[in-house]
């Protein structure tokens, strides 16, 4: 296993069993998401309306399996999702967000700059290629909007 994955998950694990305190916080979801570029475009992908969040924007990718990876699990998610063979490069941010309804999410975001294969949307509304600039036009899930305004302000890639 990921020694990153060690760590976070230990720390969920010890809240868990720690019955006696306090009530534990909102199950943690551990994702992986892509930031596919292409000179100065990211691929950003728009979730169906029968999904939660329905219709907000977000990069794709998905939740990290046991005994994955994060770099493992977004290769897979991005074979799933879009049907594309991705090079996995450097991480480029990572991210807990709490979401009021309860939810929470530890993101980690990696660039990938090469991939083999046709993009294919196999579970999106609909995916387009934006300029960084562009991103704040965009409704996205309020985990991902920090990012969108470093990216548009070209602090990380």
């Amino acid at each position: 296993m990921h020694p990153f994955q060690d760590d976070y998950t230990g720390e969920v694990e010890d809240a868990q069993s720690n019955s006696n305190s306090r009530p534990t916080g909102p199950a943690l979801r551990f994702v992986a998401a892509a930031l596919i570029v292409r000179g100065g475009e990211v691929l950003i992908c728009q979730r169906r309306p029968d999904q939660p969040m329905g219709l907000q924007w977000e990069f794709p990718g998905g939740k990290i399996e046991p005994g994955e990876s994060p770099e493992q699990a977004l290769a897979r998610e991005l074979d799933e999702e879009l049907g594309i063979k991705a090079t996995i490069g450097a991480r480029i941010t990572h991210i807990r967000h709490n979401y009021r309804h309860g939810g929470a999410v530890d993101l980690q975001f990696f660039a990938v700059h090469a991939f083999t294969g046709e993009l294919e949307n196999r579970i999106f509304q609909q995916f387009r290629w934006v300029r960084l600039e562009d991103l704040p036009q965009y409704d996205f899930l309020t985990a991902d909007r920090g990012l969108i305004r470093d990216l548009a302000a070209g602090k990380l890639l």
